[in-house]
């Protein structure tokens, strides 16, 4: 069964971060836990469905019991197809899925949001990559591979260390589980999951070691110059805390 779901947010701030962590969750789902995600939708078992939940676990698990549901559900039987059709097809399907399940849950959330507040939701919301293209744009950047391999994902990668040097340590690399090609591993933005991109602006952590949009995380290339020691809003909000 799904895990309970939390209280409803009200803010567009509070439905926008439910629906990153979700969509964070599916994304991993279908990419770095792929092969476990795999597993457990057997065509065996009965009717699956994909959940992402605003802690930013996903769950593959039987529909709510409850009718009408608490939230809306996602596509009902996914493993039935996963025999049927090729991995990256069948994927590709949970992902469109995952997507407008993504969507309406958000929209449930923003019901009683008036015009305004719902346009800048969904505006945030599509500000950021889809997960049938995170999924997708697991080749992106091969191109630029050499790059990577010398050890530097772009100048815009690049941060100061403590002696004012330049340091360009490559951002960690995930594996999305294709066994068809060696070379899917990229990096993934630690808030919205989208892929790496040299065409974009990112910053490391240099506490928790992942990598950022710099749009996601609201640093520019300019203020990136004047900071040494970047710590992402996560690992800053945990410092806060133990405070």
């Amino acid at each position: 069964m799904a895990a309970p779901v939390s209280p409803a947010p009200r803010t567009v701030e509070d439905i926008f971060k439910d629906f990153s962590a979700r969509r964070s969750a599916l994304v991993r789902a279908l990419t770095v836990d792929v092969e476990e995600f795999y597993v457990f939708c057997d065509p065996e078992k009965e009717n699956l469905c994909l959940y992402g939940h605003s802690n930013g676990s996903w769950e593959v698990a039987l529909p709510a019991e409850e009718v009408p549901p608490e939230l809306p559900e996602p596509a009902l039987g996914i493993n039935f197809a996963r025999d049927g059709m090729s991995r990256r097809d069948w994927l590709s399907l949970v992902a469109v899925h995952s997507d407008s399940w993504l969507l309406s849950v958000a929209f449930f959330f923003g019901a009683r949001l008036n015009g305004n507040d719902r346009k800048r939701l969904f505006s945030l919301i599509n500000d950021h990559p889809t997960v049938l293209e995170a999924l997708s744009d697991r080749k992106h950047g091969r191109d630029n591979k050499s790059g990577v391999d010398n050890g530097s994902k772009s100048r815009h990668s690049a941060k100061k260390g403590n002696d004012g040097t330049t340091k360009n340590s490559r951002p960690p690399v995930v594996d999305d589980g294709y066994d068809d090609d060696e070379e899917h591993s990229e990096t993934l933005c630690g808030t919205c999951g989208g892929r790496y991109n040299s065409n974009e602006f990112w910053i490391g952590c240099d506490i928790c070691e992942r990598w950022f949009h710099g749009k996601c995380v609201r640093i520019t290339p300019a203020k990136a110059e004047h900071i040494k020691h970047y710590k992402c809003p996560d690992c800053s909000s945990s410092k806060k805390s133990r405070q």
